[in-house]
Order: C-alpha cells, then sequence, then structure tokens
C-alpha cells in the first residue's frame, strides 16, 4: 500500500501525522516503535514548515517494513528524507488525514497518550533496575573499591535521566496548557454572534499571559474601518499578502512568520501582526506585542491558531448579522397596522425569539368586516424561521379573503383549517378569533388549540374564556369549530396571546395565564382609559422577567373605553390607520443578543 500527501500548512502537517501514526498501528507497529517514528516526523514536518514551500509524503507498508518518505514538491535535488519502522502485521485501511474531524483528533490524542504511557512504564522499569543495582553496589562498595567507579557513573546517569523527565514533564504540561487555552478561547470567540463583542474578547483572552498588549485593526470592502490612524508597516503588509509578519531589531524565528524590520511606530517591542483569515480578503489584522522579551515559538504557533479560528467567528459574525438584518426587514413588513373603532382603542407587542434570525410563525391582525364588524386574530405557525414566516403571511391572506364574504370566526377559523390541511398538510397552526360588533355589546370568539383569550371587566375582574376549543389548523380531521359570546361592558379589555407569554418548560402553560390574569386584574380602569400602550409594556415586564426567550411572544390588547356607551360604529372611509403597533425596545435599537428591537410607528 502507498499513499501520497501534499502538505503546505501546519493544518495539513498535523494531519498527516495522525494518518501516519494510524496506519502504524493499523499495521501492528510496536508502541515504541510508533511513538519514534511519530515523533521523529513530527520533528521533520516542523522544519519543513520552517522551511516554508510545499512538501510530499509518501508512505509505503511492504515486505513487513513501514516505509515514510518526505521531500519538497515538486522534487528538487536534495535527497527525500526517510525514516522505517518493521510492520509485523498486514497493512490496515488507509487513513485520510483530510478526515481529521474533532472525533479522529481527540482518538489520535487519546492513541498518543497511549504510546506514551508505554514508554513512561517502560522508563520506570528502567528506573526500578537502576535502583535495585545501585542498592546493590552500595552494598558491596565497602569491599569493592574498584567498582566505586562504575557505581558514581550510574548515579550520574540516573540523575540525567530524572533531568530530561522533568524536561518532557514541563514540555507536556506547557503544550496541555496551550490546547488547553485554545480550545477555550475558541469556544468563547465562538459563544458569540456579535462581531464587536468578539474583538472586545480578544484582548480579554490573550493579555498578560500570552500577549503586552493587543490591538484589533478590523478592515470593511474599501480598507480600513473607523477614524484613521497610524498603523505598522508590519500590520498593512500582513493585510495586503495575508501571511503573518514579525517586526523587530532581530529575526524572530517564528514558524510560518515573516520577518520584518522594527516598527517605527513601536521601535522598542517587537510586534506580531496576523492577518484574520476569510474565504477572501483577511477581515482585518491583529497585532500583538509580546509579554517578555519574545515569544517561544510553540506561542506563536498557538497564537496563529487563535487568531485563524477568531477570523472565523468573525466572519460567521457578520453573516449573521447580516442575514439578522434581512430578518428583520422581513418581518417589519410582515407587522400589520392596526385600525381603530370609535371608543375601541388596540394596541400589539411582538417580540422575536432570541435565537436564530429573530422571525418565526406568531402573528396578530385586526380588520373590518363589510358590515362593519371588526375582527381581531392573534395565531402561531408551529416552526420557527423563514418557512413559518411565510405560511403565517400566507395564513393571514386567507384570512381577509374569506372574511370579506362575512362569517363568524368560528366559519373563519373552519375555512383556515380546511385551507391550511390542503396548502401544508404537515404544518399546523393554533389561533384565536375575536369580533366586536357594532351596536352590539356582545363579543364573539372562537379557538383552534390556541391558548385562551383573557377578558377584563371593567371592575377588575378577570375571566378566561377557556370554553371548548377547536382542535390545531391543518390537523387531519374534519371540524366544524364553534362560536362562543361573552357579554362585552364599557371599559373591558381583552388579551390575546400567544404560548411564549406564559409557557415555561418547568411549569406548563396554566401558571402562566394566572400571572397573565393577575397582571391584567392590578390595573385601575382610568390606567387602561389614558394609556393602553404603557400598560401592554408593563404586563410585558414581570410576564418575560423568567422567559429564556426561545419561542416568540405576541400580545394584542382590545380596550373598550370605559366612557363609551358601546354602541361603536365603523369609520365612513372605512380605512385602517396604524395605533400603538410596536416591536418593543427603544427607537432605532437592535440589542447585542439578537432581539429585534424598535418601534413601528403608526402608519408606517
Amino acid at each position: 500500500m502507498t499513499r501520497t500527501w501534499e502538505i503546505s500548512t501546519v493544518t495539513d502537517a498535523a494531519r498527516v501525522r495522525i494518518a501516519t501514526a494510524r496506519v502504524a498501528a493499523a499495521c501492528g507497529v510496536p508502541p515504541l516503535e510508533r511513538t519514534r517514528l511519530t515523533a521523529a516526523l513530527g520533528t521533520r514536518l516542523r522544519r519543513c514548515l520552517a522551511e516554508g514551500g510545499a512538501w510530499r509524503l509518501v508512505l509505503t507498508t511492504a515486505r513487513a517494513t513501514l516505509r515514510v518518505e518526505v521531500a519538497r514538491s515538486p522534487a528538487g535535488d536534495e535527497p527525500p528524507w526517510l525514516i522505517t519502522a518493521p510492520c509485523p502485521g498486514p497493512a490496515g485501511p488507509a487513513a485520510d488525514p483530510l478526515a481529521a474531524d474533532a472525533p479522529v483528533l481527540s482518538e489520535a490524542l487519546l492513541g498518543a497518550d497511549e504510546d506514551a504511557a508505554v514508554l513512561l512504564d517502560r522508563l520506570a522499569g528502567q528506573e526500578e533496575l537502576v535502583a535495585f543495582h545501585r542498592e546493590e553496589l552500595h552494598q558491596t562498595n565497602q569491599g569493592v573499591l574498584a567498582l566505586h567507579a562504575e557505581l558514581d557513573a550510574a548515579g550520574r546517569a540516573q540523575r540525567e535521566a530524572f533531568a530530561a523527565e522533568r524536561a518532557a514533564r514541563r514540555e507536556a504540561e506547557a503544550a496541555r496548557r496551550r490546547l488547553t487555552f485554545l480550545a477555550d478561547a475558541s469556544a468563547a470567540l465562538t459563544a458569540s454572534l456579535d462581531h464587536e463583542e468578539i474583538v472586545r474578547r480578544l484582548p480579554e483572552l490573550l493579555v498578560p499571559e500570552y500577549a503586552r498588549t493587543v490591538d484589533v485593526w478590523l478592515l470593511d470592502a474599501e480598507g480600513d474601518r473607523g477614524p484613521s490612524v497610524p498603523r505598522p508597516a508590519a500590520a498593512v503588509l500582513a493585510a495586503r499578502t495575508g501571511r503573518p509578519q514579525y517586526a523587530a531589531a532581530r529575526p524572530g524565528g517564528l514558524p510560518g512568520v515573516n520577518d520584518q524590520p522594527p516598527s517605527a511606530l513601536l521601535p522598542d517591542r517587537p510586534l506580531l501582526c496576523v492577518p484574520l483569515p476569510a474565504r477572501g480578503a483577511p477581515l482585518g489584522v491583529l497585532t500583538l506585542t509580546p509579554p517578555g522579551e519574545r515569544w517561544d515559538p510553540d506561542d506563536a504557533v498557538m497564537l496563529l491558531e487563535l487568531t485563524r479560528r477568531a477570523g472565523g467567528a468573525l466572519e460567521n459574525a457578520r453573516r449573521f448579522e447580516h442575514n439578522q438584518d434581512i430578518a428583520e426587514t422581513l418581518q417589519r413588513a410582515l407587522l400589520t397596522e392596526l385600525p381603530s373603532l370609535p371608543g375601541l382603542r388596540l394596541t400589539a407587542r411582538y417580540l422575536p425569539a432570541t435565537y436564530g434570525l429573530n422571525i418565526g410563525g406568531d402573528w396578530y391582525d385586526a380588520f373590518r368586516q363589510p358590515d362593519g364588524s371588526l375582527i381581531t386574530v392573534i395565531g402561531d405557525v408551529t416552526g420557527h424561521g423563514l418557512h413559518a414566516a411565510v405560511m403565517m403571511s400566507q395564513l393571514r391572506t386567507a384570512l381577509r379573503a374569506y372574511a370579506v364574504d362575512g362569517g363568524t370566526p368560528g366559519e373563519l377559523l373552519t375555512r383556515l383549517h380546511t385551507f391550511l390541511h390542503h396548502l401544508q398538510p404537515d404544518l399546523y397552526a393554533t389561533a384565536v378569533i375575536a369580533r366586536f360588533q357594532p351596536g352590539e355589546p356582545v363579543l364573539t370568539w372562537a379557538a383552534a388549540g390556541h391558548p385562551p383569550p383573557v377578558l377584563r371587566g371593567p371592575d377588575g375582574r378577570v375571566r378566561t374564556l377557556d370554553a371548548k376549543p377547536g382542535a390545531m389548523l391543518g390537523i387531519p380531521l374534519h371540524q366544524e369549530i364553534s362560536d362562543h359570546t361573552v357579554p362585552l361592558e364599557p371599559g373591558s379589555t381583552l388579551a390575546l396571546y400567544t404560548d411564549g407569554l406564559v409557557e415555561r418548560r418547568a411549569q406548563g402553560i396554566d401558571p402562566g395565564i394566572e400571572r397573565l390574569s393577575a397582571a391584567l386584574g392590578a390595573f385601575r380602569a382610568d390606567e387602561l382609559d389614558a394609556d393602553l400602550d404603557g400598560s401592554a409594556e408593563r404586563i410585558l415586564e414581570p410576564m418575560l422577567s423568567d422567559s429564556e426567550r426561545d419561542d416568540d411572544v405576541c400580545l394584542l390588547l382590545c380596550h373598550l373605553d370605559g366612557r363609551f356607551d358601546g354602541r361603536y360604529v365603523s369609520r365612513a372611509d372605512g380605512g385602517p390607520h396604524g395605533r400603538d403597533v410596536r416591536l418593543g425596545g427603544r427607537p432605532g435599537d437592535r440589542r447585542l443578543d439578537g432581539r429585534l428591537d424598535g418601534h413601528l410607528p403608526a402608519g408606517s
């Protein structure tokens, strides 16, 4: 079996080393010989990377011998570097270094620890043997002076072995510390999808252990970003070439880094300027000064890898923020403008989930029927994301179309159920429709699998309208959804909402409905008359204080003016106008956790 791999980066070298170790293990190479083989190969690969250029590794298993050759690609005049190992077993399956994902890397690390354990066991055995002979020589030293020199030599050899072991342990501990830091730092950088947060975290992670100062220079499509400030020539060169640069009075000898003269801006401090890589041009440059006189080469390699991962995190964050802006624009476009009737005021709140693209299937709507009735509806399409939002928009459009022909809330929900079942058999939705009819102090409503409406009377008493609802819309079941009526007095307030407002994983939905009822009943009648918009905010704040915001939240309040005689009629022009429609938060805000905030002004 013969395998050939091209090597040009540290990652290529690491993967090839892993593949060689796996092939050696599959061929039955003893752990001691396998460790010698991989250690020697790793040393050679590091030298190759330090020299630069492309290299080729050829691995051959034949005649009970594992043969590894490393040479320049294409081949030059210098002979290839060669190492062999006995191969007592048949060749195992070929190892593909490109498959070195996280599980394979973890397995390789554990396999290397097993080989190291074999070496340590053998070393322990040798140490015990030396100790035994030393004790024996000590006991006979009184009578055999000729053996004194040999005993002294054995003691020196033992001390040297102990010193070598301590040095190896220190090096292993340093390597473990670097790997642990790299893993923890990578997790911290990739945990955020806000590029400003990632930029802020980089200095916090590196100072003071691995750098004295850290400067993050971000670029945009045209070049520099932000106010123009002087930049070291090495940083500019790193941004142009995409290669790390080291600026100091003496060469740094750092693997994979080009040496440059000292910076005129900081002539007394070495600078390591590493580009933040992306799929296209670099996103920026990370400029560091060492915590001491200079960097250890292994620390520098770790910093290069961390910068590579930071570049990936920044690129992901920028892509997410771009998609988030698109989602916010789409969500704003899907929000409806609320109409009003004399004596009846509406206000709504929509808060998207804090995860994903901030767009989902929760929706609300309010519109007039031809007979002057006002239809208010709130619903929830199963799922989240763009598909749920599109289906929500189709349901809202279908409902408005059906309502043109009249019909009660129950009849409208029944038609929506049939529409959704034929349109998307594998998609379901819940909804509540309430109708306010001119000249009739009666509220007509119907529900389909949705949390029940909550009605507050003018005396502050709150009741849950939990008459038997219909099943979810779209399920493979024929159903006729019934209407329900309840007296409606001036000063009454109807709250329609989605389950994201009241449901908690550990408690269910009933305690949340009770909390909503208590919050609605705590208002004075004049407060709802004077400031329905502020009342909605005062309801949301305590209701969401314990929420993880993993689902959309929608709230629609319908308040009948307490000073009104109940004979409200539709506007003569029949045209809706926006009132109290908001996404929540302050005008123009977009919070760092990905939540969409900001007002949508009336009539926007």
